[in-house]
């Protein structure tokens, strides 16, 4: 609980800040966005003298967690937000069913980010022992994704027909080694809660890991596939505002060789572009 408070008061601080500082968002020269520090700030820097070639702007507002970016697009506070997947959005707008400020599309993918499971204690998903704990982040949207992994190693079976998206631990029909799944970490606490060598196996997301100074490439036991992966990170954007002008620069700038570049060169497999 604890925690918890402490979190919701860092959160609420936060997006005070990010209010305070929104002065530019009904500019029309400017873009005013809400992205987590590594590695979307780090790419839209990159992007600013681009854009700004294009007639804008680049107003980057960084913030540390993953609810910020959403409330400020929900309060108008930016014109998007670059710092989630399809799915989490997907959840995010189903936790606000029927609320209008939570309207929102995806108004292009950027990159992906392969998620992947470390452990100080073995060196493959198969040497786990009977009854593992498993850490893992607190979000429905990645729990398939983690469980996909597991059962591509042939160490647990999920239900057949259900899409990866929206399978949970309670999908699980066979799991010889009772693997003890907990989806109830914060992404944040991850990476430390690996460094103290808490949990037989920890999966973290990449660019919690590389704001951590780990190699999201070589220091995992396991990768999941980049192949049909739907988990891939979004210009965020409110219904309606998709085809915006400055919104349609920003992700021409974003898909453009020299981003894609820059992506491959910066994050060397850790962060992967893509242009669909």
């Amino acid at each position: 609980m604890k925690k918890t408070l402490i979190a919701t008061a860092a959160a609420l601080t936060a997006a005070l800040a990010l209010t305070a500082c929104g002065g530019k968002k009904d500019d029309p020269h400017t873009l005013t966005l809400a992205a987590t520090p590594v590695p979307h700030a780090e790419i839209l820097e990159q992007a600013k003298p681009l854009l700004k070639a294009e007639g804008y702007d680049l107003d980057i507002k960084v913030v540390q967690d993953y609810v910020i970016p959403n409330t400020a697009l929900a309060n108008d506070d930016v014109d998007a937000n670059y710092s989630q997947h399809l799915p989490y959005m997907d959840t995010v707008i189903a936790e606000h069913k029927g609320d209008p400020k939570y309207d929102f599309v995806n108004a292009g993918a950027i990159h992906l980010e392969p998620i992947g499971i470390y452990s100080k204690k073995y060196k493959s998903l198969n040497d786990l022992p009977e009854g593992a704990k498993i850490l893992m982040r607190n979000t429905v949207s990645d729990e398939g994704r983690t469980l996909a992994i597991f059962q591509q190693a042939g160490l647990i079976k999920l239900k057949p027909g259900i899409p990866v998206v929206s399978t949970r631990v309670a999908d699980i029909i066979d799991n010889p080694k009772h693997l003890d799944f907990r989806p109830n970490i914060e992404a944040s606490m991850l990476p430390t809660m690996y460094r103290n060598d808490e949990g037989d196996a920890v999966v973290i997301n990449a660019n919690f890991a590389l704001g951590a100074g780990l190699d999201p490439v070589h220091d995992p036991i396991a990768i999941e596939s980049p192949d049909n992966n739907p988990y891939v990170n979004i210009i965020t954007v409110h219904r309606g505002h998709e085809h915006d002008p400055k919104i349609e620069a920003l992700v021409k700038v974003l898909r453009s060789p020299e981003i894609q570049q820059f992506i491959r060169d910066k994050y060397k497999g850790a962060v992967i572009p893509v242009n669909n």
